[in-house]
């Protein structure tokens, strides 16, 4: 089985090493939290693989007030917007966050936040400096992520081929793929491949509010469009999107319902994934305190341990109050409230090594917000979850976890430490959500390539037959 896997490998890679060698790509982080980790590991990989990877990187808002940048081997070209610019955008990136945690999040609050991101489009593409910049380079490449539509812009302005990295669920934004209503499920619309009539009279009506809604989105770009593009040569972004060589999604079978794909569409969820390393002694101490009976791991994003919810908090530590388990949550001690005494089961640390964590023998259940990176780190290491979703695509990736039989969900207005306490031992508990774990786990796993192998042989030998790319489109994504 290894000498048939090092010759798939082999058979997949050399033809486009010798293709492409030392290529120039450009990657664009435009926005920051997961989604700069993500292409940050991107832009890594494919430095290590000997091409000349250069990130266009936006200081001032990576939405973690403590974020700190490592020292990277590919190069970085950094802009800061305007300071009454990036002030207004964290004011109402934050008043957004604590809607979310007040179960207060609408698609209108979603809106005038996407109506930041076309403004702040407008100032980086008046900055010649920098586009003259990036126009001199003459990259080969351009690799844009889904959430912000300015890179895809910025792609287009600088006219080369791009490629793109889907970092949410399918059906976030529609790319071209077919998708039959009968078993493919709308985007939020909570439903699993398994529709009975009515779920799919819902998933039909779904699909047309879903169009409006993605539309609605797309508006909040219309001006930076006037501004900085022709007349007579304005891109439409939903075709676009439809332009890209190829789309990298940050998923697995091992999530996914089943579902049509074309030929440029490649799964690499687990490219956050490294090898696994033993936990920090403070850690091992704390779980060794626990012996059998194990330990919680709860981190609800990168975003959501910098700011207060009391009631939150106040109900999930009564919850852990109740396990037998030791409970290890990524929280600011600097900003627990004073009058919430911690459960003595309960370790808040401002950071935690979480793959690490989740590799542990003793880990027992991992309570997520349901971000992709999160729940494929879970995936990959056989651990059930519980889900509290925010905002965003988290309750749909959640809806995922619960339809494979993986994990169980809640939303933030039922949570109460009774209801939480309940949902937590139900799944460790039941041993058949740590077996549809460990299930999934092994088809995660059983790939004769690594995300790493795939998306770098993709980059390197995108498909040239068939259909699927912009000079070869598929007639189904005329349609879908």
């Amino acid at each position: 089985m290894a000498g048939q896997r090092a010759l798939l490998l082999a058979g997949f890679l050399l033809p486009g090493f010798l293709l492409s060698e030392a290529a120039k790509i450009l990657t664009l982080s435009l926005v920051g939290g997961s989604h700069h980790l993500l292409l940050d590991r991107v832009s890594q990989i494919l430095q290590d693989h000997g091409h000349n990877v250069t990130m266009l990187h936006q200081r001032g808002n990576s939405f973690i007030s403590d974020f700190t940048e490592k020292e990277k081997s590919y190069q970085v070209i950094s802009w800061l917007p305007p300071e009454d610019y990036n002030k207004g955008l964290k004011e109402n990136f934050d008043f957004f966050i604590k809607e979310a945690l007040g179960d207060r999040y609408t698609f209108g609050k979603f809106l005038s936040f996407m109506e930041q991101l076309g403004l702040q489009c407008s100032h980086f593409l008046r900055r010649k400096d920098i586009m003259d910049t990036l126009k001199n380079e003459n990259f080969d490449l351009v690799i844009v992520e889904n959430f912000d539509y300015c890179p895809f812009l910025v792609a287009e302005k600088l006219g080369k081929p791009f490629v793109s990295i889907l970092s949410s669920s399918f059906g976030a934004i529609d790319f071209g793929l077919p998708n039959p209503l009968s078993y493919v499920p709308v985007f939020h619309s909570l439903l699993s491949d398994h529709m009975d009539f009515w779920d799919r009279v819902k998933n039909f009506l779904m699909f047309f509010d879903f169009s409006i809604r993605q539309r609605q989105i797309q508006s909040a770009y219309d001006n930076t469009i006037k501004e900085h593009f022709p007349e007579g040569s304005r891109p439409v972004l939903s075709h676009l999107l439809k332009k890209a060589e190829l789309w990298f999604v940050n998923s697995d079978f091992a999530l996914e319902f089943a579902r049509p794909l074309l030929p440029n569409t490649v799964y690499v969820g687990g490219l956050m994934a490294r090898p696994v390393k033993p936990v920090p002694q403070e850690f091992e101490n704390f779980i060794t305190k626990f012996g059998d009976s194990g330990f919680v791991l709860v981190a609800l994003g990168s975003m959501v341990s910098n700011f207060q919810a009391q009631e939150l908090l106040r109900e999930m530590n009564s919850a852990f109050a109740h396990l037998s388990q030791g409970v290890i949550w990524r929280y600011k001690p600097s900003h627990w409230p004073e009058d919430i005494r911690l459960s003595a089961n309960v370790k808040i640390v401002d950071w935690l090594p979480q793959s690490d964590l989740l590799a542990h023998p003793c880990i027992r259940l991992f309570v997520t917000h349901g971000g992709m990176n999160s729940i494929m780190e879970a995936i990959q290491h056989g651990v059930p979850m519980v889900g509290i979703p925010l905002f965003g695509d988290q309750p749909e990736n959640l809806n995922h976890v619960e339809a494979k039989k993986f994990g169980v969900s809640i939303q933030l207005k039922q949570i109460n430490a009774e209801t939480l306490a309940l949902k937590m031992k139900e799944v460790i508990e039941d041993k058949r959500y740590k077996s549809a774990a460990v299930a999934a786990s092994i088809i995660r796993r059983s790939h004769p390539l690594t995300p790493a192998q795939r998306l770098v042989g993709w980059i390197e030998h995108p498909p040239d037959r068939g259909c699927g790319t912009p000079q070869a489109p598929c007639p189904a994504a005329a349609v879908a």
